[in-house]
Parts: C-alpha cells; structure tokens; sequence
C-alpha cells in the first residue's frame, strides 16, 4: 500500500509557504488506518509501554496498543492531565511549550516506543524523549508516519539531536 496515496496536500495552509499533510484521508480509510498501525507496530516490537504525543499521536496508540499487547500513556500539553503529573518545558519557533505525563504511569528502566504522526522540526518529539530519559525510562524506538526531510527542517538542533535515537518513520517528504 503506498500510503501517501492517503495523504492530503494543502499548499499555503495555515500560511503562506507551508505544505500542510493531511492524515484525514488516512484515517477515512480503514484499511490505510490499519496498515499504518500494523507497519508502526512492528517498528516497536520489544517496548515495554508507548508514549503517545498530543494529540494525533492518541489517534494510533490504542491500535499499536492492541496489535503489541502493551499499554499507551499520553502525553499531553500542559494542564490537560488530571492528578500529579511529571512535565518539561520546551523552546519552539515561536515561543514554548510544556508536555506532562501522569506520575503514576511512571516505571524505571521500561523501554518506551515514542508515536506520533508528523516529525517537522523535532522540537516536540526531542522534548518527549528527554522527559522519558527524566523518568528514567529508556527510548526503545520513535515512530513517525510522516517525516518531513526539508534541508532546512533537518538542521534544526532539535532534529540533530534526534539522530543520536532510534526513530523512523513511514514516508518522507521533502518540498
């Protein structure tokens, strides 16, 4: 299955110079949607639990779920989680951000598969991992559906950094 088939472009949204991707088709398609899970979830064969990214990453974590046997944990912007929570703050672009993960999730030394839909910069997904290296978890593998692999996307430090992580991701585009 070529899964860009199932992938949107909108040019100059949501401003002027950006290439949106669309994983609405995607999702449409239950048989794309299924062959998605099915090829991230073998990326991530021997985690121990996964960590979802908010919010599109929530959308393929409960069937890699499924097809592992293993439990997802969310990840979630600041504020979104109820109870204690264990957070990092990070720099982006255009301002920062914060990402929490409920405490009580939290178990040492567990391999964690990190999902997501889209690595851009990597800002996000960086601040991820560094909260799971925090917790004293070990990033088993990062996957990705869509990569975006523009020069200029690949040398942001937070995209750098990546490299030094087993991540991958289903397709790439470079504009």
């Amino acid at each position: 299955m070529n899964i860009k088939d199932y992938i949107a472009e909108y040019p100059d949204f949501p401003k002027q110079g950006i290439n949106f991707k669309d994983i609405s088709p995607l999702l449409a398609s239950s048989e794309a949607l299924k062959y998605v899970c099915e090829a991230l979830a073998e990326k991530l064969v021997g985690a121990d639990k996964i960590v979802a990214l908010d919010a599109r990453g929530f959308i393929f974590a409960p069937m890699i779920s499924q097809i592992l046997g293993i439990p997802w944990i969310m990840a979630r912007k600041k504020w979104k989680l109820p109870g204690e929570t264990q957070s990092i703050s990070y720099d982006l672009e255009y301002g920062s951000n914060t990402i929490e993960i409920q405490a009580w999730a939290i178990c040492k030394w567990e391999k964690i598969a990190l999902v997501d839909d889209l690595l851009a910069t990597g800002g996000t997904a960086m601040a991820a991992i560094r909260l799971i290296e925090q917790l004293w978890w070990t990033l088993y593998h990062a996957a990705f559906v869509i990569s975006l692999d523009d020069d200029f996307l690949l040398w942001q430090q937070a995209r750098k950094d990546l490299t030094a992580y087993s991540h991958s991701s289903l397709v790439s585009y470079t504009d």
